[in-house]
């Protein structure tokens, strides 16, 4: 049986009828004087999409979008071109455009090309999802999606599910000798639904997925219905939600996506690229303490069918295990090769990129905060005037400062160490670091996201996983619509 680096090999090189020895010439050709480092990045990826609007399956579509990207770098320069066909020709056209960056100085040595095979660990399938269920099959899980959301509640108006899987085949080769391989699935499910009461509507979304095939839905645990109560479950406490308070105050966030804050407000700012070029707050501060003791945050890639798992990165290095913060203690940034290679330290297989069009930047993979010892229930019991953030929409932050603002799109007052009212218009203001200091109890129920993160830099959008424990942070400026 084939391993996953061949069949990627023979689906891309097979199609552009490009053998090993065109390879090399083209690598070696990028290696002109002045430049250190060369890649070629292959790519075929096959997606579809189904979407159903009030009970009427409303749009279903595939695509394929195939090519090459050809980076040389040089110094801190970069030199990129793609082409968006899979033959020899547009091959060396695009080198001969990213070779165009090239300074006068010493000729690097191009590697014969080395086979780097993925490894013992699974960590998915090299399935394409759009074969794994029949597209009657895809229709009836939108129709049960559909039909869930509307029995749960009388007050369900509107309900909108769609259905989308890829198979993402790439191939890297590069001058440092690496030629490595990868066939990556991804699957989604979302349900939206709109409820009404006394002519107040409110809606919520809820969904799943990951690195695996569309049998996630169709398993006996029904994923698909729980996804379609959760979202209505959601609606309807924004329906009875009142005013947020605002002021500074304790705040307990939830296991699981609450990690989207940790992700925005503290990852980006890890990131090597960020820190090469001293933008990041966190510059220059590996030993130093910028967390409360009981913060360890990782970086992992490895992490089995998870959204943001690679088996190894867009350029080929394999993905890792990475601690970010130890205790409170920051003690790694994010790298891919070039910024790894002008920091002097070794890459640690978070190089991504949407696409063969564009070109590589360091990026977080599933990002999450470790369990501590506290129980959840003790935490909330903890506070006698605060909020328990439950569930998070979006937010900014910036990265030099670290400054941060994010809404809270489920989250309820705590009063007298109980959960009491929801509430609505809840803003999150603080800083990174300054946050993180803050954090005095940390929960044992340590929790992912269910499959939905999404991150965007530079205009690059990656499929990305968050998680963390219960925490308790002492105090964070909320904003919130009481009295206004």
């Amino acid at each position: 049986m084939q391993n996953t680096l061949d069949l990627a090999r023979d689906a891309l090189l097979g199609r552009a009828n490009i053998d090993a020895h065109q390879l090399e010439t083209t690598l070696s050709g990028l290696m002109v004087p002045g430049v250190d480092y060369a890649d070629l990045y292959f790519q075929i990826l096959k997606s579809e999409s189904w979407m159903l609007e009030d009970s009427v399956v409303r749009s279903a579509g595939a695509s394929t979008a195939q090519g090459v990207g050809v980076r040389a770098l040089a110094g801190e320069q970069t030199g990129f071109a793609y082409a968006d066909e899979l033959a020899f020709p547009a091959l060396a056209q695009a080198s001969k455009s990213a070779a165009a960056i090239a300074r006068d100085g010493k000729s690097a040595r191009m590697n014969a090309l080395t086979r780097r095979d993925n490894g013992p660990a699974v960590r998915y399938q090299p399935i394409d999802p759009a074969a794994t269920l029949e597209a009657e099959a895809k229709v009836a899980l939108l129709h049960h999606a559909d039909k869930i959301a509307r029995e749960t509640d009388p007050r369900v108006v509107r309900v909108t599910v769609s259905l989308a899987g890829s198979s993402d085949t790439m191939l890297v080769a590069a001058s440092d000798g690496t030629l490595a391989g990868d066939i990556r699935p991804m699957v989604r499910f979302n349900v939206s639904v709109q409820v009404e009461e006394n002519g107040v509507r409110e809606s919520a979304t809820a969904g799943g997925g990951g690195r695996l095939g569309y049998d996630i839905f169709t398993g006996p645990d029904d994923v698909v219905a729980e996804y379609a109560r959760e979202a209505v479950r959601r609606a309807l406490v924004r329906l009875k939600a009142e005013a947020a308070p605002a002021g500074a105050m304790p705040v307990v966030m939830s296991a699981g996506w609450s990690g989207v804050l940790l992700h925005e407000a503290v990852g980006h700012g890890l990131e090597g690229d960020f820190n090469r070029r001293d933008a990041s707050n966190y510059s220059g501060k590996i030993g130093q303490k910028v967390a409360s003791e009981l913060c360890t945050v990782v970086d992992d890639g490895t992490l089995e069918g998870r959204r943001g798992s690679l088996a190894i990165d867009d350029e080929g290095s394999p993905a890792a295990v990475n601690t970010l913060i130890e205790n409170g203690v920051l003690v790694g940034y994010m790298q891919d090769k070039h910024n790894a290679r002008l920091m002097g330290v070794a890459p640690t297989g978070n190089a991504r990129r949407e696409s063969y069009a564009h070109t590589v930047m360091p990026r977080m993979t599933n990002t999450y905060m470790r369990g501590g010892e506290s129980d959840p229930a003790d935490i909330i019991a903890s506070v006698e005037s605060g909020i328990y953030a439950a569930h998070f929409s979006g937010g900014s932050v910036d990265i030099t400062s670290g400054n941060f603002v994010f809404s809270c799109d489920e989250a309820y007052r705590i009063e007298n160490g109980k959960l009491g009212a929801p509430i609505k218009g809840a803003t999150l203001i603080g800083n990174g670091p300054d946050v993180l200091g803050r954090v005095s109890m940390v929960g044992n129920d340590w929790a992912l996201d269910t499959g939905v993160g999404v991150c965007g830099k530079n205009g690059q959008s990656v499929p990305v996983g968050v998680g963390q424990p219960t925490l308790k942070v002492d105090s964070i400026t909320v904003g919130g619509t009481e009295g206004a």
